[in-house]
């Protein structure tokens, strides 16, 4: 199938309330203008140069999400047009996005990335952490970003029970913090869910699943 009948077929299976990233890490310009021709606007990069790149040259109306693993020396590359950081795993990185921001007078969302998978490559911090961070009078003075919610990865696993109790895991961490309020946190988005576990996902109450190769096939990393 195309890209456009895999985007078309992907999203008329998603609840209304659901927001659909396409994935395109790898993929060339064309194959990201025949989604923004589809339709498709919300796009997810996890290496920030590709990112710039791919938004220097496609519309400006494409929503820009970085979903990789961010390192602080690079968040100034993208600080000006990012719309959701989605794996922010510690305060230093929240400091450093905030005064990113501040240089472009704007304010930047970002989802706290809560480790639930079992494996040791995935990052993120605990929900006790978590709550520490938003509770703190440093995070209160951090006026260039907004919490928005929480993104977790599940183990990459043919288990389903494993991966479902890993997404019912951040969704309770996401309720018990939900209640917690800030100027700067304001709790609506579970970005859980990938190509083959979405559907699972979104019944475990996601609100955004990232969804790469089931749009675009199988990436060339080579």
């Amino acid at each position: 199938m195309s890209i456009q009948q895999n985007l078309q077929s992907i999203k008329s299976s998603l609840p209304e309330h659901v927001t659909l990233v396409a994935v395109s890490k790898t993929k060339p310009v064309s194959d990201l203008m025949e989604a923004y021709n589809a339709g498709q606007r919300v796009f997810g990069e996890n290496k920030i140069q590709e990112m710039v790149d791919k938004y220097e040259v496609m519309p400006n109306d494409v929503e820009w999400h970085m979903i990789g693993h961010v390192q602080s020396n690079k968040v100034k590359y993208m600080a000006s047009f990012v719309r959701l950081i989605h794996g922010v795993d510690n305060f230093k990185l929240l400091k450093e996005i905030n005064k990113q921001a501040t240089k472009h007078d704007r304010v930047i969302d970002c989802l706290l990335q809560i480790k639930i998978a079992s494996e040791d490559s995935k990052f993120g911090m605990t929900p006790e952490e978590a709550s520490e961070i938003i509770k703190s009078e440093a995070f209160s003075e951090l006026k260039n970003i907004r919490i928005v919610g929480l993104m977790g990865m599940a183990t990459f696993t043919d288990d389903e029970n494993q991966v479902k109790k890993e997404f019912d895991y951040l969704k309770n961490a996401f309720e018990n913090l939900k209640s917690i309020k800030k100027d700067n946190c304001l709790l609506n988005t579970v970005s859980m869910g990938m190509s083959g576990d979405y559907k699972l996902a979104i019944n475990c109450g996601s609100t955004m699943v990232r969804v790469g190769s089931s749009i675009f096939g199988i990436r060339n990393y080579s």
